[in-house]
């Protein structure tokens, strides 16, 4: 799979907010990439539905969760969907929380070990993608995989793991966008998604290497946290965060549209796709 086949811009979203009619559209609009999210299960089922619905697109997970699945039963789900459709599939996976997952525990080390056992199950380092945050998972994406998908970043974060990762890994963060021109309405959706992270000490310690404080955390996380980590304005200031994690270094951002409950993301992505073309 090459840098060009996945375009400038893709989406990311929950694996049960998404659904075949959303993808096709999605493809429509040119969008490169279906960032799968929310832990998909590991026969990728959900995954193949997108795929079939489509054309070109690339589907990608974002990430399967090392501790949900294994890795010999992921192997063989990537197997088939690589063989049934053309290399559009692209598998990512990470560590997930301790806060959410009982048997966390050396993370790193796990890591390795469940890379090692996709290499026994034959899914090439091209085919893959590690969910990454700090030096050295990220230094891990360069060495064993095709690259790195980090979510709830910055564009400075961005820049980072670009040095880090080197000129040739893939770089794909994600970034919430909320496209509407009033800062407090947006503040206040941006708020109702960013505190079921807060508590989760994998990003409160990237975003505490970013320069941001305990205070910034706390209540619902500061202004300038959720300004830094959701893009919020009209589709032209949304398109200036996009457009700046691609001058940062990114290959792809996978855009995550934010909605109130049962909302529609497809006039966002419009709005966006319009102001940034997708490929």
């Amino acid at each position: 799979m090459t840098k060009t086949q996945l375009g400038r811009l893709g989406i990311w979203r929950p694996w049960n907010q998404l659904d075949p009619a959303l993808a096709k559209d999605v493809e429509d609009l040119g969008y490169g990439a279906i960032w799968v999210g929310g832990s998909p299960s590991g026969d990728l089922d959900d995954v193949e539905r997108l795929l079939a619905a489509t054309e070109r697109i690339v589907v990608a997970t974002g990430i399967v969760n090392m501790w949900k699945t294994p890795a010999a039963e992921v192997a063989a789900s990537y197997h088939r969907l690589h063989d049934a459709y053309g290399g559009r599939f692209l598998l990512g996976v990470g560590i997930g929380h301790p806060e959410r997952t009982q048997e966390y525990r050396s993370p790193y080390e796990t890591i390795v070990r469940y890379l090692d056992d996709l290499d026994a199950g034959n899914v090439p380092a091209e085919g893959r993608v590690l969910a990454a945050l700090g030096p050295k998972v990220l230094r891990l994406a360069a060495e064993r995989t095709a690259g790195a998908h980090p979510y709830l970043t910055t564009p400075e974060h961005t820049r980072h793991a670009r040095e880090v990762l080197g000129g040739g890994p893939l770089l794909v963060p994600e970034q919430k966008v909320v496209v509407d021109a009033d800062p407090a309405r947006a503040r206040t959706l941006g708020r109702r998604t960013l505190d079921h992270y807060l508590g989760l000490a994998n990003y409160v310690s990237s975003w505490k290497r970013l320069g941001f404080t305990d205070a910034d955390v706390a209540d619902g996380g500061s202004d300038a946290l959720v300004d830094a980590v959701i893009g919020h304005g009209d589709a032209a200031t949304v398109a200036a965060r996009l457009s700046a994690h691609l001058d940062a270094g990114a290959d792809q951002v996978a855009v995550q549209v934010l909605t109130a409950p049962g909302g529609d993301p497809r006039p966002a992505l419009r709005s966006i796709a319009e102001a940034v073309p997708p490929r």
